[in-house]
């Protein structure tokens, strides 16, 4: 088992900067990749970014590319997203998952593709 913890959301104004932290604990050696989702009322959940451990590369949708950068930090077992340039329709709640075994860049777009999630963390931006 996998547990997640979210963390780092709030309210900003247009233009403003977050930083979410997700925290995993439990069996986390046998993890593959974390990916960062977000869902907005109304609206399916949605793929923002995600990274693999055994790869250097990044990978972010195309909404938040230029503006959102993920990354992690080994030793603590986190995984941030920096939001920066934020605006009204990056409102939603913002989760991350974890997936255990090997699968493509490609299919880590896939909500379905994960094993574990955490709770999620509102994130509000007003015009």
């Amino acid at each position: 088992q996998v547990q997640l913890v979210e963390s780092g959301g709030g309210s900003v104004q247009a233009g403003g900067s977050l930083r979410l932290s997700c925290a995993a604990s439990g069996r986390t050696f046998s993890n593959y990749a974390m990916g960062w989702f977000r869902q907005a009322p109304g609206k399916e959940r949605e793929f923002v970014a995600c990274l693999r451990w055994s790869d250097p590369n990044t990978y972010e949708a195309d909404s938040v590319k230029g503006r959102f950068t993920i990354s992690r930090d080994d030793a603590k077992n986190t995984v941030y997203l920096q939001m920066n340039s934020l605006k009204p329709e990056d409102t939603a709640i913002y989760y991350c998952a974890v997936r255990r075994a090997p699968t493509t860049a490609t299919m880590l777009r896939l909500p379905d593709q994960y094993d574990y999630w955490g709770q999620g963390t509102q994130v509000t931006v007003s015009s």
